[in-house]
């Protein structure tokens, strides 16, 4: 009898060796987890890159600077371990720790509560093909870039009340966001204007081949306005030679899709506290 030579490992989307580039999905999520780590290094925290997953950890209050983005399915032979290691990662038995982390899959993960993790929801991930058309912006609005502290100060006001993050109205400036992103040329933000006062923004991370949109925020007293569409254009086309990306509510849905955003799969979050907290 003779024997066969072992099978080649399949390709599966998610191995080591799998290429950056093998589907926009794996794109995305390397372009949120290389977006969370450098927002982390900028504030001097902590990141960590491993096979399965990439962790970054801001040592600030919002969600969305302190995130496990993992890049591989869990399954039985991996939950424990990977769990366990983003674990002690983000020192959640530390009650010193501040700021809640955000754990982000493509796939379905199980139940984690009994790792101490809440359900976020299942949010739809989005792809605008490369050559949309932008809809024209209301004439009331003057849409500026972010290049200097004053703008990115602006940037963070709007994102503080907009969003809302709740806790930070009364924060002092750069309590959200760093100067360092000013020379960062990944990191892109907008602000728009409105009757000479900061009424909405936007930002995209362009890397990975895609631009990220991201935090696209109106002030409640603005809305419905055609603001928000037009700061979400102005970062959908950061590098207009690239297609864009982006996460979106149930809401916000229909939204996105008549700008021409197909809809391709919905994520997986989780969130997770100080201890007592979830």
């Amino acid at each position: 009898m003779i024997d066969e030579a072992p099978s080649p490992e399949l390709e599966t989307g998610w191995l080591a060796t799998t290429p950056e580039n093998d589907s926009y999905v794996r794109r995305f999520l390397l372009n949120w987890a290389g977006s969370t780590q450098a927002t982390a290094r900028s504030f001097g925290g902590s990141i960590a890159k491993r096979h399965g997953v990439h962790l970054a950890d801001s040592g600030r209050p919002v969600v969305f600077s302190n995130c496990a983005t993992l890049l591989q399915p869990l399954d039985a032979e991996t939950a424990w371990d990977t769990m366990v290691e983003i674990d002690e990662f983000f020192g959640f038995t530390d009650p010193s720790r501040i700021g809640e982390v955000l754990l982000l899959s493509a796939w379905p993960t199980g139940d984690l509560q009994p790792y101490g993790w809440r359900l976020m929801g299942y949010p739809p991930l989005h792809l605008l093909p490369h050559g949309a058309r932008p809809s024209e912006a209301p004439r009331e609005l003057e849409i500026k870039a972010v290049t200097d502290l004053t703008g990115l100060y602006a940037w963070e006001r709007v994102a503080i009340a907009g969003y809302p993050l709740e806790g930070l109205g009364d924060a002092p400036p750069g309590s959200i966001v760093s100067e360092a992103w000013l020379s960062d040329p990944r990191h892109r933000l907008w602000v728009g204007w409105s009757d000479g006062r900061p009424v909405a923004c936007s930002s995209a991370w362009v890397e990975q081949g895609i631009n990220h949109v991201s935090l696209v925020v109106t002030m409640p007293d603005a809305r419905r306005r055609g603001f928000g569409e037009a700061l979400t254009w102005r970062a959908a086309l950061a590098d207009p030679s690239l297609p864009a990306m982006l996460l979106s509510s149930d809401d916000g849905r229909p939204v996105y899709e008549r700008m021409g955003f197909l809809p391709l799969l919905r994520m997986t979050l989780w969130y997770r506290g100080r201890p007592g907290a979830g």
